[in-house]
């Protein structure tokens, strides 16, 4: 099961690491024009506020566990993007944004599994 969670973290790591970088570095005008129309209903700063949140808990899923620094720092960053991607599947919802839901729930499960094994039995 070790094994299994430091894939699924580094897949995430991976995942949320170019989603943030992308976040970060293009206007929003050009992320909603791309397909992330919900980058309309929040401020340019909100966007980049997002993207850092991303890359942070991107570094911290992979970094801590992995110097051994404060290891559970991994599995508090994997519970903040599990909520990140909650509030991301509101935002789908309420947009009724039917397909990008489903992504946005299996993040979330994801982290919330790496969460759950470095929280409770799998602890670093």
């Amino acid at each position: 099961m070790e094994t299994t969670l430091w894939v699924i973290a580094g897949v995430l790591a991976l995942l949320f690491l170019a989603a943030g970088l992308m976040k970060i570095s293009q206007p929003r005008e050009k992320l909603a024009a791309s397909g992330m129309a919900w980058a309309e209903d929040f401020s340019p700063r909100s966007v980049k506020a997002i993207g850092a949140v991303e890359v942070l808990g991107a570094l911290g899923l992979i970094i801590p566990a992995a110097f051994g620094i404060t290891p559970a720092l991994a599995a508090w960053a994997a519970l903040g993007l599990a909520a990140t991607m909650l509030g991301a599947a509101a935002v789908h919802l309420r947009r009724k944004e039917a397909k990008a839901l489903p992504v946005a729930l299996v993040l979330l499960v994801l982290a919330a599994v790496v969460a759950w094994g470095r929280f409770g039995p799998y602890a670093l």
